[in-house]
């Protein structure tokens, strides 16, 4: 094969979960590269008897993306648009193209691919032709299998062959073709004609029919649509190496309409009247979602735009022109506590993203002896009519069995999901739950339902097909599944012939994490312990989002599921079971898998629910390294010892400059450091120094203590001396502090905790006075301000002067900001990329806020990480990966950015790496302050 074939522990424990409650370590992982390594795979699989499983972007919730059988993985280079045709309104494309790529790409003729499930950004459409997937827009146009037009197939014994629709003719002429099509299509028609009637009596009568298999669509009057019958198969038939999609006409312009209830049946009651306007969304969600968020104090600016209630319907409105859309969105009655109507694309997006983020935000209880919210009945679907009427059997039932309940969901389409606290790590309570489910499956069937209404069956609804299909069409599933698969290798024990719902459960009563003792603390409202903190990644993998935000930077570079956030928790879960990974914190399968982690902490804020990988990279190199015969790498010495070094060569800073620049690359192969890089240059005089040389201006303001980074003080002193000038500038009197300390931010990268902690416990004893005196301490590197506030902490969690500390130390800006200072005027424009612990930890709020009180012309582009991340672009290792991670984002907005425009970057790392790449030269905001405070700006 040209593609990747991987049978080691490491790859076999990431995919051995998906977003489901299931776990089923795989056989093997392979990622193809083309088609015909995907036919080559298959053909070794079947030659071996070895099952197969297709898997796309591995959200699913309902278990059909775990299996021990042959994974083969698509998303990664099988990910492309073949072709779009806009006359037709189709595009052709392979099955790792992710729903968001492919929108993006019919945008441009105007046109869109209308199921859009709230994993659009990672979700792949070999997934979505999987599962039938569906999302927020299927109200405009339908679900996945309404959405195909064709598929190129491949069965486990090898047939590939392009299926559709098909008329009597064609149908004629594949039979008497003979082979192994024409033998699947003359099956394909008995069975038709067979349980024709059947299928017409029994199948649900809603849009959102996604449980079970679309016999529907081999009846005469739906043109024995064979790649339509296929989709919502869940792999349990064939695989997909190519498939036409139909392109609808995406509205010009849309607008948002929030309408507020005073409950969420109330909400379900009004939908009726709201479709008859013609919107191309409804969604509905209750106040268990938002009170989880405010709760937790998540999201609050956004929560605090709806209207209102305590149950809301997002209604989206298209139309030629905003005028037209708003219009029709006017003639909406306002719901009982309110309304808000959004028409800037920006504020749009903003609700959009808290209604398809909300669940995950609150997927770990905050409330002792409660369990974790989960998914274990998810997405039922009634006829919108019945709604109403659902909702309140439905709460009554959660109610009965003593669980908590948040509801939401495509109420437009009457499909509803629901996070319930099951208990699953207990016999009994399994036992319970499964009562639960077949009186939710009764409930769903009597009101003439599906029991998935989006994300299929799997194994979590498979058992209980029979109660809404009954056991004539339950055996018509098996004669078709039997068809395409005779022998039972595609996906087995999903859909048909099922697995038990409480079989393979992930955190079941038979999971058992091995205890470890850790150096941070890993404290949350959620609970404590490195264990729980495993348990906070549940598989939905916004981290493999190709775009927006700052996770996953390793991700986006290389597609590897071992380089996303959710693949590297899911190793170091998996090691905590002591399974497939059996060497704990000596594996090296999960040091692989950390070494692209940049440590640029952007899962810990853009992860929905805060998985914080750097923290666990940190805590396990720290015990991996541990013992005879463990030699750290040389990065770590040169680059994660930065602080003990560099005030030695930067006391002599000529000799250290000359040396660096006579030994050249022999200095960097003795460092590990790239040849390619530049290394930085001491300057002649450091900051404090200079500090202590410098005349003091006379203030009576507060007091604040500069916190002097090593990067400011031996390679930038002039950022400090800026900051200093506009602290004074605020009526500020500036002290830096009684000696040289140093917060080991590089430390942390290394898994160096012993010695990190060192060094914060002679900051806390160095700072005591100043912490003591409430003397707010300011920082310049963003890098640094974050380890006061979370590294400290969790170093140091019941440390009374730590938690003082945390709360003191703020970036420049933030401080500027909090005591209302106003810089002076400044003419121009900016482009201002944000450190990635600034946006992640610290937030960019009062730094955008202060330079727009300049009246400078900002651009904020959407960077994410720049690459370097600290020490992580000099690693020679890292340097094509850092290089790469650039060219993502960052170089490119520099690079169109007007050769007059300031380029504003915090981070040294980030200015270095900006200059680098791009031969543009990156300025700290303090410096442009000081400029415009000494009126050169």
């Amino acid at each position: 094969m040209s593609g990747e074939v991987r049978f080691d522990a490491g790859s076999r424990a990431l995919y051995a979960a998906d977003a489901s409650n299931y776990r089923q370590v795989p056989i093997g992982v392979v990622v193809p590269r083309t088609a015909e390594d995907v036919v080559e795979a298959v053909r070794v699989c079947h030659a071996h008897g070895a099952p197969i499983l297709a898997r796309g972007g591995g959200t699913s919730q309902n278990g059909q993306c775990v299996n021990v059988a042959v994974v083969i993985d698509s998303s990664k280079y099988l990910n492309r648009i073949l072709s779009i045709d806009a006359h037709a309104r189709t595009a052709v494309v392979e099955p790792g193209v992710v729903c968001d790529a492919l929108r993006a790409a019919a945008e441009r003729y105007g046109l869109t691919f209308g199921p859009d499930p709230a994993t659009h950004s990672r979700c792949t459409l070999g997934g979505m032709i999987g599962n039938n997937s569906c999302g927020a827009h299927s109200v405009m146009a339908g679900k996945t299998d309404g959405n195909i037009d064709a598929l190129e197939v491949l069965t486990c014994d090898g047939a590939r062959f392009r299926a559709g629709a098909t008329s009597e003719a064609e149908l004629a002429a594949i039979v008497a073709a003979g082979g192994r099509r024409g033998e699947i299509y003359a099956a394909l028609a008995r069975l038709a004609d067979r349980y024709g009637e059947l299928i017409r009596a029994r199948f649900p009568k809603i849009k959102r029919r996604v449980s079970g298999y679309n016999l529907d669509q081999l009846l005469p009057e739906n043109g024995f649509h064979v790649a339509r019958a296929l989709v919502g198969s869940e792999g349990t038939c064939a695989l997909v190496l190519a498939a036409t999609a139909k392109l609808v006409r995406s509205p010009a312009q849309r607008v948002l309409l929030v309408l507020g209830y005073p409950d969420i049946v109330a909400a379900a009651e009004a939908v009726p009247s709201i479709m008859a306007h013609g919107p191309i969304a409804c969604e509905g969600l209750d106040h268990f979602l938002i009170g989880g968020l405010q709760r937790r104090g998540l999201r609050a600016a956004d929560v605090a735009l709806l209207p209102a209630g305590r149950a809301w319907l997002m209604v989206e409105f298209g139309g030629d022109s905003r005028e037209e859309a708003a219009a029709k969105a006017r003639g909406v009655a306002a719901g009982e506590s309110g309304r808000l109507l959004l028409v800037e694309p920006e504020m749009q997006t903003r609700v959009w993203t808290l209604r398809e983020t909300a669940a995950s935000h609150t997927a770990l209880s905050i409330d002792p002896g409660v369990p974790d919210p989960a998914v274990g009945w998810e997405d039922a679907a009634v006829d919108p009519l019945r709604l109403p009427e659902y909702l309140r059997a439905f709460q009554a039932l959660v109610d009965r069995h003593g669980y908590r309940t948040s509801l939401y969901g495509h109420f437009g389409d009457g499909c509803v999901h629901a996070r319930i606290t099951f208990e699953l790590r207990t016999p009994a309570g399994v036992a319970r739950w499964r009562d639960f489910l077949r009186e939710a499956a009764e409930l769903v069937v009597a009101l003439g339902g599906s029991l998935s209404g989006e994300h299929g069956d799997g194994q979590a609804k498979a058992e209980l097909l029979p109660i809404q299909y009954g056991p004539e069409l339950m055996q018509a599933f098996r004669e078709f599944k039997a068809i395409w698969d005779p022998e039972n290798r595609m996906n087995p024990g999903k859909l048909v012939d099922p697995y038990r719902v409480d079989e393979n459960l992930r955190l079941g009563p038979d999971y058992r994490p091995v205890t470890v003792s850790t150096r941070m603390a890993f404290l949350s409202s959620e609970g404590d312990g490195f264990a729980r903190a495993m348990e906070r990644c549940i598989g939905m993998g916004r981290c493999r989002s190709a775009e927006g935000g700052t996770m996953c930077p390793s991700y986006r570079a290389t597609l590897e599921e071992r380089h996303s956030t959710r693949g590297r928790a899911h190793v170091l879960a998996e090691m905590l079971r002591g399974e497939v990974i059996a060497d704990g914190w000596k594996s090296d399968a999960v040091r692989e898998g950390l070494d692209l982690c940049l440590s640029c902490k952007g899962c810990a804020s853009d992860c929905p629910t805060h998985t914080d990988v750097a923290a666990y990279k940190a805590e396990f190199l720290s015990h991996y390294y541990e013992g005879a015969g463990r030699w750290r790498p040389r990065q770590a010495h040169a680059m994660g010892r930065i602080g003990d070094w560099a005030p030695v060569a930067g006391a002599v800073p000529r000799l250290a400059n000359f040396a660096a620049s006579a030994l050249g690359g022999a200095a960097k192969r003795l460092a590990g450091i790239a040849p390619e890089r530049e290394l930085p240059r001491f300057a002649r005089v450091p900051f404090r120094a200079r500090f202590e040389h410098r005349a003091r201006a006379e203030a009576g303001g507060p007091e604040v203590l500069l916190w002097v980074d090593t990067f400011t003080n031996f390679f930038e002193p002039r950022v400090g001396d800026a900051a200093v000038e506009v602290l004074e500038a605020a009526g500020c009197r500036v002290s830096i502090g009684p000696r040289r300390l140093c917060c080991g931010r590089p430390l942390y990268d290394f898994g160096m905790l012993d010695a990190a902690r060192a060094r914060l416990a002679a900051i806390l004893d160095a700072l005591a006075p100043a912490i003591d005196a409430g003397t707010p301490v300011v920082g310049l590197e963003p890098a640094c301000v974050s380890v006061f506030r979370h590294e400290l902490l969790e170093l140091f969690p019941r440390d009374a002067r730590a938690k003082r500390l945390a709360a003191q130390a703020a970036m420049l800006s933030d401080f500027l900001e909090s005591i209302g200072w106003t810089p002076p005027r400044v003419a121009g424009s900016a482009l201002v990329h944000g450190h990635c612990h600034h946006k992640s930890v610290l937030g960019m709020g009062a730094e955008t806020a202060l330079l727009r009180k300049t009246g400078l012309a900002l651009a904020l582009p959407d960077t994410g990480c720049c690459g370097m991340a600290g020490a992580f672009g000099y690693d020679e290792r890292h340097y094509a990966v850092s290089q790469k991670i650039g060219e993502l984002a960052v170089y490119p907005a520099v690079r169109a950015a007007p050769a007059e425009s300031r380029i504003v970057a915090n981070g040294f790392a980030c200015r270095e790496q900006i200059r680098q790449g791009t031969g543009r030269a990156a300025v700290h905001s303090a410096e442009l302050l000081a400029a415009a405070v000494r009126g050169e700006a």
